[in-house]
């Protein structure tokens, strides 16, 4: 990255926030600044709908992003809007000078996550992408883990992302990820995180790449017989697993208008949650939402040091944490998002470390991911130093171009060379 903007004599905690898309990442970001109001401070939140402005609760709202970018009016911004959404905002942004948190993934092609990173990279200005595994507790103890030396050369490793069943449901076949032409691939949008968090746990960048998977399940020939087009309509909805019912109205009634429920309706009462079921994408019948984005991927890679990695995300499983497994010369080591187990092949011993206690666990927004990256990224602001930032141009770049490779060997079935920038 070229050389940073001199800090502004703002940048000092509290650090000043805008917020640009208030939506659910948005509105965790927010809710992390207020309840910190020694290190940061809210100061604007600019969406087009007048509940998502209200429910941030920041002292200046604004319809669109352009106002920010005319006059600048805080030290930073996070920019949450829709992947398809991101590229105007970050670029004007990142030339009226602010600090830039930008969730992932940056966009939704190759050309756009290139012409962003050399934008950002150009206005010289402190940059960080939601790569929030990077932030774990549970990382920095896989990473300790290597680092011990305990497993000799690395070999390979294995990942996992276990979607859950009702998460993919919602997300990926009735919500707004479940298109290509409306967001990206289902690899992209959800999983650029985990090839992230390859390349970073290893320390080896991701050189080739061999794809497969598709949309399997979530088609109209694997209808029910006798399954209408909406769950309120249908007959054999109450023994089906992704009725839109058993999934919203439960959460509703145990916890309130949180997430998912949110997602559905901006009201709190049943009755409203049932019209827009009856209404609105969500209460569709899964099998009949002209989504198209895979249920299951599976990617066999080659990284730099003569590593390989394997990686499954698929939808047909509990919603529960990734899995892990790395094997060494020396050692293996196995996690679930909590524990990591370690078998050392010189003393035939087996080790169990656990995140460490006080720590964020899996529990928390992305396994306490969340909560560091706003730390990492706040402090990086109020010192003017970059160095508290794991997830700049550079790093967030490289699991981009190796998302994009992997769908164009699903694609074509062809072997890929990921690009080094």
């Amino acid at each position: 990255m070229s050389s940073l903007h001199a800090p502004s004599p703002s940048y000092r905690p509290p650090v000043t926030v805008a917020v640009v898309g208030a939506g659910n990442r948005g509105g965790i970001y927010a809710d992390w600044i207020k309840a910190h109001p020694d290190k940061a401070r809210l100061v604007a939140v600019a969406d087009p709908r007048p509940t998502a402005r209200a429910a941030i609760g920041a002292p200046r709202t604004f319809e669109d992003w352009r106002p920010l970018a005319e006059e600048r009016i805080a030290d930073a911004v996070i920019v949450a809007t829709r992947d398809s959404d991101h590229v105007e905002p970050l670029l004007a942004l990142a030339e009226a000078g602010y600090a830039i948190l930008a969730e992932k993934p940056l966009a939704p092609t190759e050309d756009e996550t290139r012409a962003i990173v050399d934008g950002v990279e150009k206005a010289g200005v402190l940059f960080a992408a939601c790569h929030v595994m990077r932030y774990t507790p549970y990382t920095d103890l896989v990473r300790r883990v290597l680092a011990s030396g305990v497993l000799g050369d690395l070999v390979t490793l294995d990942l996992l992302e276990p979607v859950g069943w009702w998460h993919y449901a919602h997300s990926y076949v009735r919500g707004p990820w479940s298109r290509e032409c409306d967001s990206s691939p289902m690899l992209l949008a959800k999983s650029c995180h985990d090839l992230d968090w390859i390349a970073y746990v290893t320390g080896q960048r991701i050189e080739q790449v061999a794809s497969f998977g598709g949309l399997k399940h979530f088609r109209p020939e694997h209808a029910p017989a006798g399954s209408a087009d909406r769950c309120l309509d249908c007959a054999v909805e109450p023994d089906c697993p992704y009725s839109a019912p058993r999934l919203y109205l439960p959460t509703l009634q145990e916890r309130g208008p949180v997430w998912p429920v949110t997602h559905v309706t901006d009201a709190t009462e049943e009755s409203a949650l049932l019209a827009a079921l009856r209404e609105g994408p969500y209460g569709k019948c899964v099998y009949r939402c002209e989504n198209d984005v895979v249920d299951h991927q599976v990617l066999a890679m080659r990284l730099s040091g003569g590593v390989t990695a394997t990686f499954t995300v698929v939808a047909f499983t509990e919603q529960t944490h990734r899995q892990t497994r790395i094997h060494g010369s020396h050692g293996w080591l196995r996690g679930d998002g909590e524990q990591v187990t370690v078998q050392d092949f010189c003393t035939g011993e087996t080790t169990v470390h656990t995140v460490e206690a006080g720590g964020a666990t899996t529990a928390d927004g992305h396994g306490g991911g969340d909560a560091a990256l706003m730390e990492a990224f706040v402090q990086a602001v109020a010192t003017g130093e970059a160095a508290a930032i794991r997830s700049g141009t550079a790093a967030s770049i490289g699991s981009h171009l190796a998302a994009f490779a992997a769908e164009r060997a699903r694609c074509t079935g062809t072997v890929e060379t990921v690009p080094a920038r």
